[in-house]
């Protein structure tokens, strides 16, 4: 049996029962107290809760070192169901979104996102600092079973899963041992993780790359370039529109 702290519902436990449903750790919730309450979250299964804006959830976020960045979202039964957003962060650190293209099929506007990334880095030559994305960054308790206490809370990073194994045992192929684990839309930083115990795991995606992936990935944007004469320009600033 495994348990966890859900966090749509903060401090109630929710326990896990049966094999997992993907992967090592992925979990089947069998709560009768809690079940219909979440099954009423078509996310819930898939690693939490993104913001939301003009109803539609956020899929996932790419963030950009000059602070801009863009966003995808989804709203099921909105004419136009998925959208992908400029955005950034303002003062205060509240995500604001601007510039929507809409459309009806996901592979398309997984696309289009895609396509306003590498199109932006092409044209003000800066680099991805932060993916974000529910259940998307994974960290080991690797001294003790997650509880009250024991984890970070950021402001706008709550986990968005938590889980307590039955007891402390071999994880990511049998690298080290871990009790639980906890998932996060957006990166901890090395302090918090540290100041913990807590251990990342080596798929997070701001982890260090592998050297040959880093190369190609140049490549990849050198490519691009390749043949355009126009000099850098000058990225807007974050509150520019």
């Amino acid at each position: 049996m495994y348990q966890g702290f859900y966090r749509l519902f903060p401090g109630q436990a929710v326990s896990f029962y049966g094999l997992p449903r993907i992967g090592p750790d992925a979990v089947n919730i069998y709560m009768a107290g809690l079940w219909d309450t979440l099954s009423q979250s078509p996310r819930f299964l898939e690693g939490g809760i993104m913001d939301k804006n003009q109803g539609y959830s956020i899929l996932k976020a790419v963030m950009l070192e000059n602070g801009r960045g863009f966003a995808l979202g989804e709203h099921p039964t909105a004419p136009s169901p998925y959208v992908t957003w400029a955005c950034y962060d303002n003062k205060n650190g509240q995500r604001q979104y601007e510039w929507g293209h809409y459309g009806n099929d996901l592979a398309a506007m997984e696309q289009d996102f895609s396509d306003r990334v590498q199109d932006y880095q092409r044209l003000y030559h800066v680099e991805i600092v932060q993916t974000e994305a529910p259940g998307l960054y994974k960290y080991y308790s690797t001294q003790r079973p997650v509880d009250i206490g024991t984890f970070p809370k950021p402001p706008n990073n709550a986990p968005d899963e938590i889980v307590n194994y039955d007891q402390r045992i071999p994880v990511e192929g049998g690298a080290f041992l871990a009790w639980g684990h906890l998932t996060y839309t957006r990166p901890l930083t090395e302090r918090q993780a540290a100041d913990y115990e807590l251990r990342p795991a080596p798929g997070n995606p701001d982890r260090p790359r592998p050297i040959a992936q880093q190369m190609k990935e140049a490549a990849k944007l050198a490519g691009a370039d390749r043949g355009d004469p126009v000099h850098k320009k000058k990225a807007p600033a974050r509150e520019e529109r």
